[in-house]
This record gives C-alpha cells, structure tokens and sequence, in this order.
C-alpha cells in the first residue's frame, strides 16, 4: 500500500494508532445508520458475524483519511480484494465531514489506485437501497447500479426492506472522473 493524496486528503495504510478514531466513528448513531440501524459499536461483545467491517488499525487494504492542510482525522477508506482481479471499495467519514465531497474524493483516489496500482479489473461497492449520500458517491466515481439484493435479515433494520444495492466499475470504463 501505498500514501495516496488529493487536493483535500492524505490517504495513509491505517495503524494501530489510528483505532481510537475508527473506534469514534462506530460510535456514533448517524455513522452507523445504515449499518446496524444506528446502534454504538461495543467492540468487547460485538457480533463475529457483523456485514461491517471494523478496522482496528492492522488490516491491510483500509486507509486512514486526513486532512492534508492540519491533519485531522475524516475517516476511513477500504479497497478489499474478493479476488486478484476484484476489489470492493468501502468508506466511513466523521459526520462533521459529509456533504463535502471528501467521500468521492478519497474514494477516486482509491479506485485510481485500484486501477493504475492494485491491478484491479472491477471495483464494487454496496449500500442500502436508502443510502442515498453513498449512493451518490459511488455515482460520482462513475459506478453503475448493477442489482439490488432483498435479504431476509435476522434483525432488519429501517430501510432494509428496499434491499442492498451492488455498484461495479470496470477498468476499462474508468476516466479519473
């Protein structure tokens, strides 16, 4: 991995000294909306068959998002590789920082990496159907809506009902848009 920047970010492969952030953002009931339903993380009895992902600063496909002007923490980016040639791009931004356009930002960054570096064929990301901010993100990249899924989830939360939408970009669709 590799520091990736932008206008506005720095993009570094996340640490252990970044887990207290990452631990923040889980933390939060508006971040955690259309993941559990809003519920705070607890990390000492959280379920082992959690969909999300919960970084703790050692995995080695998720990037740590700062502003590059004064080093604040935004939050995290991921590009998780299903395969050699599939990676699926994922994101969680402080809410002080959304509506900014730093989740397209990072995440362009990190799907030009994806492209140009990862030696990725296709990127896939997925939200709630209700998700609309994360919906438009992935619209920025120049994602395509490809399916939406309904699961029957044990414990369904607001909005699950309208099901899971799968966005895919493939490299030879990529612009840098």
């Amino acid at each position: 991995m590799t520091v990736l920047h932008t206008n506005r970010l720095t993009l570094t492969p996340c640490t252990p000294d970044d887990c207290a952030d990452f631990i923040a953002l889980e933390r939060d009931p508006d971040v955690m909306r259309f993941l559990n339903g809003g519920n705070p993380v607890d990390r000492a009895n959280a379920d082992p068959n959690a969909t999300f992902l919960m970084p703790d600063g050692t995995e080695p496909y998720v990037w740590t998002a700062r502003r590059t002007a004064n080093g604040a923490f935004i939050g995290w980016l991921c590009l998780w590789p299903e395969s050699t040639a599939l990676a699926e791009l994922g994101y969680r931004l402080r809410r002080a920082d959304w509506g900014q356009g730093l989740a397209a930002e990072g995440a362009r960054a990190l799907v030009e990496w994806g492209f140009e570096g990862g030696g990725y064929d296709r990127i896939v990301a997925t939200t709630m159907a209700v998700n609309q901010a994360s919906r438009r993100v992935m619209e920025k990249l120049g994602m395509r809506h490809t399916r939406t899924e309904h699961i029957d989830w044990p414990d369904p939360i607001p909005g699950s009902e309208q099901g899971e939408v799968w966005y895919e970009l493939a490299r030879a669709d990529w612009r840098g848009t």
